[in-house]
């Protein structure tokens, strides 16, 4: 009786736009195979899946066919055409001892249902195994070596391209500004995922629909690590050759408003009070609202109050504009006229001109922190190795190690790029001056509000009077110009010539007096500012310590052409 055969043929991949060829060449091969050899075909079956695994379901299909038939044979191209791991081995093995499989035909392959022959089998599927594990090995080994070096091990993600000379990723020259761009406009608080995808969409990043990107992609773009140099492999952080495209600060400040989102208030109704959140009460220290008033004419009127959340409360109501010019007044105490700020930045450019070679010390202070650093990260891969620390606490202190990294090493480009490091948060501060000038006489409350948050400290409400105090160095600053007056030739702030004590004096003044009068200097103004200067840049370490002004004092008697007065000196 001449024995009946299936026809099986398989490729590893799903995809079908990889091994299109090898299904349809096994086919081919095995049916001229069999017309030579005149064997009998009851069916084909065909399977696009790996056979690393069990759970194939052709070739379920196949061995239920075979149980429920006696005495039929199989053909293949390979042995491993049909098992690469020990289950599916293991019951053709077993099918073959049952006598249900009477013979297994191969183009490329011997086989005899003998003791001979199937062990031969067996080391047919042994080799098999054993290719398919011994490439997984090679893959990881590989893949590994890859994150060692800092390479970028698979496709480049957004904002950035691979280069497959180098085989890293590199910054797109469109797609990393964008990046950037939406990583500034979130980090200030006023976005969504949502109206992000929308701002993207306008700025062409869109999904293969073109439709904004879902919430999902948005968040996955603001926790990516890879945008501050940084590769991921099986959950730890390791650093990465290619360059960065965002500053830590940025990253840290866009985390800090993801972790504020997480569990976001809900409003029953969408209301526009650009003040709130920003005052307390003055009383009790609950948070002030806002809430819309209707005359009885039909006007509305936007006023602002306590929430009386924790007790009964007896402060009033204020109206919007009469906050906005209660805010205004006391950003007028720290605002100063274009024309001198603009002599302060001409001044910086000199002393920036002057700085650029003079930076060997913080230049080598950062280096030996890097070492530092180093150092540590070596120390605790080796306590690691050692099974000193359990692999939890490896991976939140080698995180913290990569970040007191990334941020020095920004600093040490940062010096090489701008000369001496109090260059820029001194260019910095004058600037914000600037702004705050210009936002006391704004209309824009949103802009009101961002400034005070970012001079005032803890500001509060209290018997419908805005009470502020500025942080350093800015209460100082205040403090300065509510006893002096600025010269004629420039107008200053009518909060600053109101308040003014001294009118005769100006310490910002750049140059001495022809008839030098050291006595009247006021020392002590001066020891204050030279305490702190707060930067936006977190990756400067929050605070840099200011000697502002170091005074260069002229002798009485000295009558040549006036010297300069002070010079800021900032150093870490």
């Amino acid at each position: 009786m001449a024995i009946k055969y299936f026809l099986y043929a398989r490729k590893s991949t799903e995809d079908d736009d990889h091994q299109i060829m090898s299904i349809e060449a096994q086919l081919f091969e095995l049916r001229e195979y069999a017309r030579r050899e005149k064997l009998e075909i009851i069916e084909e079956l065909t399977e696009s899946k790996s056979a690393k695994k069990p759970g194939r379901i052709k070739f379920g299909e196949l061995m239920d066919k075979i149980e429920e038939s006696n005495g039929v044979g199989i053909l293949a191209w390979h042995p491993d055409r049909l098992a690469r791991n020990s289950v599916d081995g293991g019951k053709i093995i077993y099918f073959v001892d049952t006598k249900k499989i009477v013979s297994l035909r191969f183009p490329t392959f011997w086989f005899e249902p003998t003791p001979q022959g199937l062990f031969m089998l067996q080391v047919a599927f042994g080799q098999s195994k054993y290719y398919t594990d011994n490439l997984a090995e090679n893959i990881n080994r590989g893949f590994r070596q890859k994150i060692r070096r800092g390479e970028w091990p698979t496709k480049a993600p957004f904002g950035y391209v691979n280069n497959f000379k180098t085989r890293t990723i590199e910054p797109h020259p469109f797609q990393s500004k964008i990046v950037v761009r939406a990583f500034e406009e979130f980090a200030t608080g006023k976005y969504t995922y949502e109206s992000l995808a929308d701002f993207m969409a306008e700025l062409g990043v869109e999904t293969k629909n073109q439709t904004p990107l879902g919430k999902a992609s948005i968040w996955r773009m603001l926790t990516n690590r890879a945008y501050l140099g940084l590769t991921k492999h099986k959950g730890e952080y390791f650093e990465g050759s290619f360059p960065a495209i965002l500053l830590p600060a940025t990253f840290d400040a866009v985390q800090a408003v993801l972790k504020r989102k997480a569990r976001p208030r809900k409003s029953k109704q969408a209301l526009d009070f650009p003040l709130t959140g920003l005052l307390t009460c003055g009383e009790c220290g609950c948070a002030i609202t806002g809430c819309n008033v209707t005359g009885r004419h039909g006007h509305n009127f936007r006023y602002y109050r306590c929430t009386r959340k924790k007790n009964k409360c007896l402060q009033g109501s204020l109206q919007e504009r009469q906050l906005a010019i209660q805010l205004k007044s006391e950003l007028q105490k720290v605002a100063i006229c274009d024309n001198w700020t603009d002599k302060m930045l001409q001044q910086i450019s000199v002393w920036e001109k002057e700085e650029t070679s003079s930076s060997k010390s913080p230049v080598q202070d950062i280096k030996n922190s890097l070492d530092k650093i180093q150092d540590k990260l070596n120390r605790l891969v080796s306590a690691y190795i050692d099974q000193e620390i359990p692999k939890e606490i490896y991976l939140v202190k080698k995180e913290e190690l990569l970040k007191q990294k990334l941020v020095l090493s920004q600093a040490l480009k940062n010096l090489g790029q701008e000369g001496g490091v109090w260059i820029k948060p001194l260019r910095q501060w004058i600037l914000d001056v600037k702004e705050a000038t210009f936002v006391a006489s704004s209309s824009d409350l949103s802009e009101v509000k961002q400034t005070v948050q970012k001079l005032g400290l803890n500001p509060q409400l209290l018997d419908k009077n805005v009470k502020l105090r500025f942080l350093p160095p800015w209460d100082l600053h205040a403090e300065i110009l509510a006893q002096t007056a600025f010269p004629p030739v420039c107008n200053g702030s009518e909060a600053t010539k109101k308040n003014s004590k001294n009118p005769e004096s100006f310490p910002w003044w750049r140059w001495r007096e022809l008839n030098p009068r050291p006595e009247r200097i006021n020392f002590p103004i001066v020891h204050k500012i030279s305490q702190f200067i707060s930067l936006n840049d977190k990756s400067w370490q929050d605070i840099i310590k200011v000697d502002l002004l170091k005074l260069e004092l002229v002798s009485a008697n000295q009558t040549d052409r006036p010297q300069p007065l002070m010079k800021p000196l900032i150093y870490l």
